[in-house]
């Protein structure tokens, strides 16, 4: 096939639950391909001999072969090759901001002018993994002696053990909460991600020899300083999960929550099942909320599916500089969702009872770019106004826990409380100690963790070649 006949197949789009009846469950909204859309989808790409989608992937997938093979109707082949640079095909291909990213590269859509008409390797990635068949994860080769404990189990950590794996190293991950995923499990809502996509990719780490420990709190049930006696690395990914808030009188109101809260009641303890749940979750009417990231579009959604009859979202820049992704916000209006942008709160009003009733807000004009290059806000003198709500959801980021630097005062963080590493190695302040994803960078992608996993694995088994002794010589947990 030519390039110009390449060029010439449209792309294809990928089927959806109507939002009329999504609205009203947990099911996956994107229904994926199928086998022939996949093939032709993957026969858009030009096979560019200078791969600038893979220079646009922080994991560096082989993605001219797999889509290669995937137009050839390899599947299990296609597979074979993005597992190479990553375990989690399942999860890349539904969370992923690829617009930003590989297809933001690509050239087909340079070509036509119009990124939006780049090759869906995202959605391609995404079939691959729910329909390859037979393409089981091979036990990692044991050649070494080494252990390595593993902190935290979200996509950087289950990157950085796989790759520590392969590399024969024995590996123990580590889990605070009683189901291993981190942000996949209680962050991502199941109708964006389905639990049993990250549980099998989970199932495939164990594959590989790699054991897990839930409800492990490192710095708690055993302090850092003692993994470090018993193992011979350690790599700390545990993400950035403490709420932030907004510092504005009426946070303290019934009815206010972090969307950190509010997201892992649904997602990891299944609220929403009240017949079978062991938590409750608040049975807001009016939701506000406030933020406008990936993050934020999750929660006003899941609010919409928890029964709310109107959610809004509050923004203080226009939506032209919203972080979420551009699908994320589409699907968001489709199913209800209303926006206020250029207004932030100042105030959450309360009754006498200490329930939330409304938002005082401040009204914002853009101002020039700040240091993100987006446009500051600036607040309009005299502009207040009132939102009626029984329900605030904070969802303006999330900060990293001071539990590891409390106990283990030796490791350096910047002045936002990220564990500071060497950009090379991505090793800490303490020898053999390494960090990475949101604990390091703050919250990001799941791709940008999985690179920084990456990048961990590969200090982590330069420093163990370079030792001539053995540190854990106690028992492997």
């Amino acid at each position: 096939m030519t390039a110009k006949e390449r060029l010439a197949i449209p792309p294809q789009p990928m089927p959806e639950h109507p939002p009329a009846e999504r609205v009203h469950n947990m099911d996956e909204v994107a229904l994926g391909y199928t086998l022939e859309t996949a093939r032709r989808e993957a026969s858009r790409c030009l096979n560019c001999p200078n791969r600038p989608c893979v220079a646009g992937c922080p994991v560096r997938v082989r993605i001219p072969e797999f889509l290669a093979a995937v137009a050839a109707g390899e599947i299990d082949r296609a597979l074979e090759i993005i597992r190479e640079n990553s375990l989690l095909p399942a999860v890349c291909g539904r969370v992923c901001p690829q617009e930003k990213q590989c297809q933001r590269n690509c050239t087909v859509g340079r070509m036509l002018g119009d990124i939006g008409k780049a090759v869906a390797i995202g959605r391609v990635e995404r079939f691959v993994a729910d329909h390859a068949s037979g393409v089981a994860v091979a036990p990692a080769p044991r050649v070494g002696r080494r252990r390595i404990a593993v902190v935290g189990s979200g996509p950087a950590s289950i990157t950085c053990a796989a790759d520590c794996a392969r590399a024969g190293h024995a590996v123990v991950v580590f889990e605070a909460f009683h189901r291993e995923g981190g942000v996949l499990v209680y962050g991502i809502p199941e109708f964006r991600l389905p639990k049993r996509i990250v549980e099998r990719e989970i199932r495939n780490l164990r594959a590989m020899g790699v054991k897990t420990v839930s409800d492990f709190v490192v710095g708690r049930t055993l302090p850092l300083s003692e993994l470090r006696r018993r193992f011979d690395a350690v790599f700390l990914g545990v993400g950035a999960g403490l709420p932030r808030f907004m510092d504005i009188p009426g946070e303290d109101l019934i009815g206010v929550f972090s969307a950190n809260e509010y997201l892992t009641r649904a997602n990891l303890m299944k609220a929403y099942r009240e017949e079978e749940a062991v938590t409750p979750f608040w049975h807001g009417r009016q939701v506000a909320v406030l933020g406008g990231g990936n993050v934020a579009m999750d929660a006003a959604r899941m609010a919409l599916r928890l029964g709310a009859e109107s959610v809004q979202v509050i923004y203080r820049r226009s939506e032209q500089e919203m972080p979420a992704r551009d699908e994320e916000v589409r699907h968001a209006r489709e199913e209800g969702v209303t926006f206020l942008t250029l207004a932030n709160a100042t105030r959450i009003l309360g009754d006498d009872e200490g329930c939330v009733t409304a938002l005082e807000c401040l009204r914002y004009e853009l101002g020039e770019p700040d240091a993100s290059g987006r446009r500051r806000p600036v607040a309009i003198p005299g502009s207040a106004f009132t939102v009626p709500a029984d329900t605030v959801i904070v969802a303006v980021g999330s900060g990293t826990s001071p539990l590891l630097p409390a106990t283990e005062p030796g490791l350096r963080l910047d002045a936002k409380g990220h564990v500071i590493v060497d950009p090379e190695t991505m090793m800490t302040s303490l020898s053999g100690v390494f960090a990475g994803g949101d604990i390091e960078s703050g919250a990001a992608t799941v791709i940008l963790a999985m690179g920084d996993g990456r990048k961990a694995a590969d200090g982590i088994c330069r420093y163990l070649a370079a030792r001539t002794d053995c540190i854990g010589k106690g028992v492997l947990l």
